[in-house]
């Protein structure tokens, strides 16, 4: 019993040590990948370094459950390979101690982590999700810093385009500028040009003061202010040795409220994911009723008739000969009073379809998080025992093959389950079916290679391959053969 203890320990031991190495590498490149993917929203906005921290925190714990399986398949993979690689693998199986009993106390671990890494999507995620998307907005949303080019178009302030041919950069004092003003319009623009010029930011960081030295500005001037009528556009000149502009320009990093995203899928637990898909299959489904009904009871059954023909007479006139009956203007009145009951009817379809389209998206929506909060804790423990017999039957530790194989492995999961996820929101599958799809795939491929694990098959040695390929090859050499001698005969 004190052998079974140590070789538990033993294992534990090195396992966890690998195991938040890996998570912490993983980590770190799939938030790097986060912000390489917003990369336009954060240069050149001068965002202050604690708010770039408070981000990378936000979107380091909403990148957790993605990072986790990754590490545990890599961990796993690693320490089972490191123990192949140095016989203690085999001397365990030598001893008596089967793949399963080995597998058992780092079984244990893995189960505590998918039900923490539940737990820790249920609880936090939400809350994560909903401060790093306010923040991510309320970034996008800030103004980019003041920093005009040299030779180039500079459109950062809104409605003016600026041009700078030359810049003193210990004055910061501009050369050769020429001001393009699309505010009322493009045929309405006016042209700025100076020789040098100063720009400020005013106290409260909410304004420009642009200050233009010996400069002209020219100016068209709409024909309909001044009542002409006329081809010739006539236009205001101004020349002037200095000249100061008040600029809008809302340099200060503005948050948004967080309760604009209570009501986002992602920020809400697995309580109110079930309530609000309850609520909304409700409404839904009560939607498409009424619309139905009213659809049937309006347009197909709601028809007036006239005293002359009386119901049980209108199914031996046909529409024919009434048409016929009509004057010019009663048919074309009538047919103009068709197509726009028909127009009407496809316009009150149409909009029926894009509220039941909204509310059919709602909830799919929310069943997509619901599902992601079991599937991603789920895919821990597949990705053990994927990586556990994998570990065990290449015998190779380090970072070398275990690392590729990890990425391989992991790159044809997040395929799957970004086909899967696709499939749920476009409504084609069932959201289980969709989130559960690399559930289902990967799954029985953890079985199969614990089990050749488990009885130590060659699984990946080229030896037993070219045995196959050579017995096989002799057993059709000897059916060639055996015919041969059928037909000589």
């Amino acid at each position: 019993m004190l052998g079974i203890k140590r070789i538990d320990s033993y294992l534990f031991k090195n396992f966890i040590s690998l195991f938040f190495i890996t998570f912490f590498i993983c980590l770190f490149i799939v938030v790097m990948q986060f912000f390489w993917l917003h990369i336009d929203d954060l240069v050149g906005k001068g965002l202050e370094f604690g708010v770039l921290l408070e981000l990378f925190l936000y979107a380091s714990l909403s990148m957790v459950p993605l990072s986790l399986p990754l590490a545990i398949l890599l961990a796993s993979l690693m320490t089972f390979g490191n123990l192949g690689e140095r016989l203690e693998l085999l001397a365990m199986k030598s001893a008596g101690i089967s793949l399963f009993r080995i597998m058992r106390s780092l079984f244990v671990f893995i189960a505590f982590i998918c039900v923490g890494a539940f737990f820790f999507s249920n609880n936090v995620i939400p809350v994560v999700q909903m401060k790093m998307w306010t923040l991510m907005i309320s970034v996008q949303q800030k103004s980019p810093e003041l920093d005009i080019p040299i030779g180039e178009f500079y459109s950062g302030v809104n409605g003016l385009h600026f041009y700078v041919r030359g810049k003193d950069h210990k004055t910061k004092v501009l050369k050769d500028l020429m001001i393009y003003d699309f505010t009322n319009g493009f045929n309405n623009a006016s042209v700025t040009t100076a020789d040098s010029a100063r720009i400020q930011l005013t106290a409260d960081k909410k304004n420009l003061i642009l200050t233009l030295y010996n400069g002209e500005s020219f100016e068209n001037l709409q024909k309909q202010e001044l009542g002409l009528r006329s081809n010739s556009i006539p236009y205001r000149r101004e020349i002037f040795a200095r000249k100061e502009l008040l600029i809008d320009f809302d340099a200060n990093f503005n948050r948004m409220d967080e309760s604009m995203m209570q009501d986002q899928h992602i920020s809400k637990n697995i309580v109110r994911l079930t309530h609000d898909i309850d609520s909304s299959t409700i409404v839904r489904d009560s939607l498409q009723k009424t619309f139905s009904n009213d659809m049937v009871e309006s347009r197909y059954y709601a028809h007036v008739y006239d005293e002359e023909y009386p119901l049980d007479q209108m199914a031996s006139v046909s529409a024919d000969s009434l048409l016929l009956g009509l004057s010019q203007a009663d048919l074309k009145l009538t047919v103009n009073n068709a197509l726009m009951k028909v127009k009407t009817t496809k316009n009150e379809v149409q909009y029926n379809r894009i509220v039941i389209t909204d509310a059919d998206n709602y909830v799919i929506q929310h069943s997509v998080e619901w599902y992601r909060k079991f599937t991603l804790s789920f895919a821990c423990l597949i990705f053990f025992f994927i990586g556990a017999p994998l570990g065990a039957i290449i015998r190779k530790g380090g970072l070398g093959m275990p690392v590729v194989i990890s990425v391989i492995l992991f790159i044809i999961y997040y395929i799957i389950d970004t086909t899967g996820q696709k499939m749920a929101r476009e409504g084609i599958w069932d959201t289980w079916e969709g989130m559960w799809l690399s559930s289902t795939v990967l799954l029985p491929i953890g079985f199969f290679l614990t089990y050749k694990a488990a009885t130590d098959s060659a699984l990946f040695k080229s030896d037993a391959y070219s045995i196959f390929f050579s017995n096989l090859k002799a057993k059709i050499q000897n059916l060639k053969l055996k015919r041969k001698r059928k037909e000589t005969n």
